[in-house]
């Protein structure tokens, strides 16, 4: 809930102030209001996350100060308080766009959990809108970031299948963007002024997991003082992605099964059928035909969510697209860190291209950023920048200490054919290493003793690369002279 900005309007002044202690006492920006007048005339000049109202005010009351807060600003979201004589008008108000009411006389935890589910929504929201902002430039259809045949043709088929409203199933790796896909084909939909509501089904136990797809009643399920809605309600209209399927129980997929057909659901302790109008995305390591034919997925199922299939290629099989990508978060990552490294040293690039990447794009982009922290401005990232260790291969690290990224790296190009390559490449580790050297050493006043402890180094192990590079100073001598 921290950082959320909320207005009160509420005439009764200890009211007022108890709300205002207790939402500032969780980490919201709070403003307050003694009239409805007084609210309306706030709401003219200042925008906020979430307007809680008292349903009966001097001057404009709680229905007024909702129409205005939609009419100026769709996206805030209105909490009523209400007596029990005026819960019909409540639940109307719920109609016409507000979030929800709260009944007096009402403790301020039950106030505090309902602001904490509406700053969860209001947090998604901003999240799809980020997302939105970056996928335009990152993965839009103007500027995907791949020269790979493969994801040429994983563009063109985004393009057929967005305007369409038919499941998708999207297949790949960990890390691979099977979530910028979603995102990129929701934003090319009809829906893409509605929300696009996400749902790892990986996360949760079976009971949770059903409350949270199709929401509930109050005292459905332990801790449920309230009704609640779920991800296929939340998502109505827009698109409902559904990360990690596969790890759906056989019995959430049968109710899944039965609201894609049926168009319509219940929620949880409830008897009333709730329509549904929503895209179903999903998303899965594995093939949902494969998962059927091992028996753990059903082939209903399967067969309405895979009718469209989207396969995200591993980034091993697109070498072509590493230093494509590693480029532009390069750029992105430099802008947000205020760093300005001068792009990739030679080695960082031929380990980059040798490198297999287990957690693709994903762990790609987490390499360049750590790099940019790393790294010095003005000058290209090197190796050690990349993978974080400053007894990585590259400066003569202990094996037991050595970097996966390096060392396939490094073994990967030591296999190549071509030895002038491999000469060159031990000629730039040695320049580098000695530069790398040189740099510590400033930076200790010359102490070889401080140098080798940044370096993981043994004192002698240093002295050795000192001699070996004709690097010298008068500390680090004289430490040599005392031992």
């Amino acid at each position: 809930m921290k950082g959320l900005k909320l207005f009160i309007v509420d005439d009764e002044p200890l009211m007022r102030l108890s709300m205002q202690d207790a939402l500032e006492g969780v980490g919201c920006e709070v403003m307050a209001a003694a009239t409805g007048t007084e609210g309306v005339a706030v709401l003219s000049t200042r925008q906020f996350d979430i307007v809680i109202t008292d349903l009966r005010l001097p001057g404009a009351d709680g229905l007024t100060i909702l129409k205005i807060c939609k009419e100026r600003s769709p996206t805030t979201e209105v909490i009523l308080i209400t007596a029990h004589g005026s819960v019909d008008t409540a639940v109307g108000a719920i109609k016409l766009g507000a979030y929800d009411y709260i009944t007096k006389p009402f403790q301020m935890d039950e106030l505090l959990l309902i602001v904490e589910r509406v700053g969860k929504i209001i947090g998604l929201r901003r999240e799809n809108l980020e997302l939105k902002e970056v996928l335009e430039d990152r993965f839009s259809f103007g500027g995907i970031h791949g020269r790979n045949h493969q994801m040429r043709a994983l563009l063109d088929k985004i393009k057929l299948i967005a305007a369409a409203d038919s499941p998708v199933s999207l297949v790949g790796e960990r890390g691979t963007g099977k979530e910028l896909v979603a995102h990129t084909i929701h934003l090319n939909s009809p829906r893409r002024d509605q929300p696009l509501i996400k749902m790892c089904c990986a996360d949760l136990p079976d009971h949770l997991l059903e409350a949270e797809l199709f929401g509930h009643e109050k005292g459905a399920v332990p801790g449920a003082s309230r009704q609640r809605r779920g991800r296929f309600e939340l998502a109505h209209k827009g698109t409902l992605l559904l990360d990690d399927v596969d790890s759906l129980s056989p019995l959430l997929q049968s109710k899944v099964r039965r609201v894609l057909q049926e168009r319509k659901f219940e929620r949880v302790g409830g008897r009333e059928s709730i329509e549904l109008d929503v895209r179903i995305l999903c998303a899965s390591r594995q093939d949902l035909k494969e998962a059927v034919a091992q028996g753990r997925f059903r082939q209903d199922l399967c067969d309405h969510l895979a009718a469209v299939q989207v396969v995200v290629p591993p980034l091993r099989e697109r070498r072509e697209d590493v230093l494509v990508i590693a480029e532009h978060v390069l750029e992105l990552r430099s802008k947000s860190l205020n760093k300005s490294p001068k792009g990739f040293s030679q080695p960082s690039c031929d380990l980059l291209l040798h490198y297999s990447f287990p957690g693709n794009v994903g762990e790609l982009e987490q390499m360049v950023e750590r790099a940019v922290t790393l790294g010095r401005n003005g000058e290209p990232l090197q190796p050690w920048d990349l993978c974080g260790f400053q007894s990585c291969p590259y400066l003569g690290g202990a094996p037991q200490a050595t970097c996966g990224f390096c060392d396939e790296g490094l073994s990967a190009k030591a296999d190549e054919p071509a030895a002038q390559a491999a000469t060159t490449l031990a000629t730039a580790r040695e320049a580098f290493e000695k530069d790398y050297i040189e740099t510590v050493l400033k930076q200790v006043d010359g102490s070889r003793t401080s140098a080798a402890a940044v370096l993981g180094l043994s004192r002698k192990a240093l002295w050795d690369k000192c001699k070996r590079y004709g690097i010298s100073s008068a500390k680090g001598e004289a430490e040599e002279r005392d031992e």
